[in-house]
């Protein structure tokens, strides 16, 4: 089976977390904050507060059959979710945004740094080809650095420009909760993603 871990540079210092200074109160939070009654559905490292109007769906690597993501998905938009395995002090979320921006700008695609709604987040452009025209795709890169995990999200869709509909996928993002688990996993290591059971 392929080992699924976040890219991160060759060479990284030690970095602080970095998370909305409300986390503990508006999200995304620790599975250990949200308490035993709370309406979620539990996709092992990944909990989704259910929506109306928005539909879940597990991403499947071909490869290997497994779940390396989950995604949320509303009105033509989606948010894609994967959560890491953290250390308690040193946070993944400024490492992995330069190895992201690098790793777009290897293959021709646009990348900045901006601040959002979160903190520091990727704005990308990559080019694609629509009925024989080259178009530039925006997508948005989000992180969350949390005790012992780190909570990443990619916007994609048509309306990014709209600060309504980028604001409500960072709502369905703050929602979230995760649950790091008792494996011995390294620093960037992909937590575990299943599926609920009938009886979730």
């Amino acid at each position: 089976m392929a080992k699924l871990a976040l890219a991160l540079p060759e060479e990284s210092k030690q970095l602080d977390k970095l998370s909305p200074a409300d986390r503990h109160e508006n999200g995304p939070f620790d599975v250990s904050e949200i308490g035993l009654l709370a309406p979620y559905m539990d996709f092992g490292s990944i909990r989704i507060s259910p929506q109306p109007d928005v539909a879940i769906k597990a991403d499947i690597e071909e490869a290997t059959k497994r779940i390396v993501s989950i995604s949320l998905e509303t009105a033509g938009h989606r948010l894609q979710l994967q959560a890491f395995a953290a250390s308690k002090m040193e946070g993944l979320w400024a490492a992995a945004m330069v190895a992201i921006e690098e790793g777009v700008k290897a293959q021709g695609g646009l990348a900045d740094q901006i601040q959002g709604a979160l903190g520091p987040e990727l704005r990308v452009q990559t080019s694609v080809t629509e009925n024989g025209l080259k178009l530039l795709r925006e997508s948005r890169f989000v992180g969350v650095d949390g005790p012992k995990w780190f909570l990443r999200g990619v916007l994609t869709g048509p309306e990014l420009y709209s600060e309504a509909r980028y604001l409500s996928l960072i709502a369905l993002f703050r929602a979230v909760a995760v649950s790091r688990g008792e494996l011995p996993l390294p620093p960037g290591d992909l937590l575990p993603i299943t599926l609920p059971t009938a009886n979730d």
